[in-house]
C-alpha cells in the first residue's frame, strides 16, 4: 500500500507536455498583449510609461529578492519541511537574469524619473550637487546591472546545484549550495538595500531613511510567500503536486505569511516612529507627501489591508489549513504589495492626488508575464520538486505540531 501511494505521488513530479504547452501559450498571449500595450503607451506618453514601468519592475524584483533570501535560508538551516516547495522557490529566483532586459527602459529614461539625472536641476540644488558623485546616470546604470548580475550568479548557482542533485542524489550539492548561501545572505541584504536606495528612495533625493532597504525587502519576502502559495495551489487545482505539497506545507506557508506580516509592520512602524521622533524636515517630507489628498486614503488602506486584515485572518490555526481561505489571503497579500510599491513610487510624480493610469496595469502585467514565462520554461525539463534531496521523504511525512 505504501509503495502504491509513493508511485501515485511520483506521477506528478513532472508537468505533462499538454499542460505545460497550455500554460506556455496562455502566458505568451498575455505577455505579448501587455508588451504591445506598453509599446503603444511608451510612444504616446513616454514619461508616464517609464513611471509605470519602474513601479512594475521594482515590485517584481523585490519579490524575487525575498525568494532568493529564503531559499538560502532553507539551505543554511537544513530545513526539511520546505523541500517539496523549494524547487518552485528556485524556479522563481532563477528568473532574475531577465531583469537585466527589463531594467533597460529605466536606464534609458532616467531624466523622466529622477531629478538628479537632470543637469539643469542639479546645478541649482546644493543637496543634489553634494550627492552627484554617487547619484549620476552612469554610476546608477552600472550599479543596477551589477546588482542584477550578482543576484543572477547566486540564483543560477543554487538552481544548478539543486537540479544536479536530482541526477546524482549526493549530499555534495547540498553542501555546495550552503557555501553559496552563507555569503549570499550578506550580499542580498547589502545589495538589496543599495538597490532600493537607488531605484526608489532616490526618486526624492532630498529624503533619506536608513531602514528603507529592509522595509522594501521585508515586503518583497512577504509577497514572495504569497505568490509561492498561489502557484502551489494553482498546480494543485490541475492535479499537480496535490499530495507532495499537502495541508501541512500550506500551514507553514501561512505561518510565514503571518510572521512576515508582523515583521513588515514592525519595520514600517519603526521607520515612521523614528522619522516622527526626530522631526527632521528632510525625513518628514516622505510622509507629508503621503498623508495629504487621496494618498492619505492609500496610507490608511496599507494600515488596514497590509497589517490588520491579514493579521486577524491568519492568526489562528484553522485558516492556515483551509486552502480556500489561505489562497484568498495570499492573493490579498500580493495585491497589497502592489499597493505598497505604488505608494512608494507614485507620490513622487503625483503629489496630493492618486492618478491611476491604464499603463500602470499594462506595465505590471507585462513585467510579471515576462518573469512568469521564464519561470514556466524552467518547469519543463526538470522535476518540479527536488527528488534528489536527502530530506525529500522526510518532507513528505512532515506534520505540524
Amino acid at each position: 500500500m505504501a509503495h502504491t501511494e509513493t508511485t501515485r505521488v511520483r506521477e506528478s513530479f513532472y508537468l505533462e507536455p499538454a499542460l505545460w504547452e497550455r500554460g506556455r501559450n496562455l502566458l505568451m498571449f498575455i505577455g505579448l498583449v501587455a508588451l504591445a500595450a506598453c509599446a503603444a503607451g511608451a510612444f504616446a506618453n513616454p514619461a508616464r510609461f517609464r513611471q509605470s514601468w519602474l513601479f512594475a519592475f521594482v515590485t517584481a524584483v523585490t519579490i524575487i529578492l525575498g525568494g532568493l533570501f529564503f531559499v538560502m535560508i532553507q539551505y543554511l538551516t537544513g530545513s526539511a519541511w520546505s523541500v517539496t516547495v523549494r524547487r518552485l522557490m528556485e524556479n522563481i529566483i532563477v528568473t532574475i537574469p531577465v531583469g537585466a532586459l527589463l531594467f533597460i527602459p529605466i536606464a534609458l529614461g532616467l531624466p523622466d524619473l529622477y531629478q538628479w539625472a537632470r543637469p539643469e536641476i542639479v546645478a541649482h540644488d546644493k543637496i543634489l550637487l553634494g550627492k552627484a558623485a554617487y547619484l549620476n546616470p552612469a554610476m546608477f546604470t552600472i550599479r543596477g546591472f551589477i546588482f542584477l548580475a550578482l543576484w543572477s550568479i547566486w540564483a543560477i548557482a543554487i538552481w544548478r546545484n539543486s537540479t544536479k542533485q536530482d541526477r546524482e542524489k549526493s549530499i555534495k550539492q547540498m553542501r555546495t549550495a550552503s557555501r553559496w548561501s552563507a555569503p549570499g545572505l550578506l550580499l542580498i541584504m547589502l545589495s538589496g538595500t543599495l538597490a532600493s536606495f537607488d531605484w526608489i528612495m532616490s526618486l526624492d533625493a532630498h529624503w533619506y531613511s536608513t531602514i528603507f532597504g529592509i522595509y522594501c525587502l521585508s515586503g518583497g519576502a512577504l509577497a514572495f510567500f504569497a505568490i509561492l502559495t498561489l502557484i502551489a495551489l494553482g498546480l494543485r487545482n490541475v492535479g499537480v503536486l496535490a499530495r507532495s505539497i499537502n495541508v501541512e506545507h500550506y500551514h507553514d506557508l501561512g505561518k510565514w505569511m503571518f510572521a512576515l506580516t508582523l515583521f513588515w509592520t514592525y519595520i514600517a512602524f519603526s521607520q515612521y516612529l523614528l522619522i516622527w521622533y526626530a522631526n527632521i524636515p528632510e525625513e518628514t517630507i516622505f510622509f507629508r507627501h503621503r498623508f495629504v489628498g487621496t494618498w492619505a486614503w492609500v496610507s490608511g488602506l496599507l494600515l488596514i489591508g497590509r497589517f490588520l486584515l491579514p493579521f486577524f485572518v491568519l492568526l489562528g490555526r484553522a485558516p492556515k489549513r483551509n486552502l480556500k481561505v489561505l489562497g484568498a489571503s495570499a492573493a490579498w497579500v500580493l495585491f497589497m504589495h502592489l499597493v505598497d510599491m505604488y505608494w512608494l513610487v507614485m507620490p513622487n510624480f503625483q503629489p496630493v492626488w492618486v492618478q491611476l493610469h491604464w499603463l500602470d496595469v499594462a506595465c505590471a502585467v507585462a513585467v510579471f508575464s515576462v518573469f512568469a514565462i521564464v519561470f514556466w520554461f524552467r518547469m519543463r525539463k526538470h522535476a518540479i520538486v527536488p527528488v534528489g534531496d536527502m530530506r525529500f521523504e522526510q518532507a513528505l511525512r512532515f506534520e505540524n505540531v
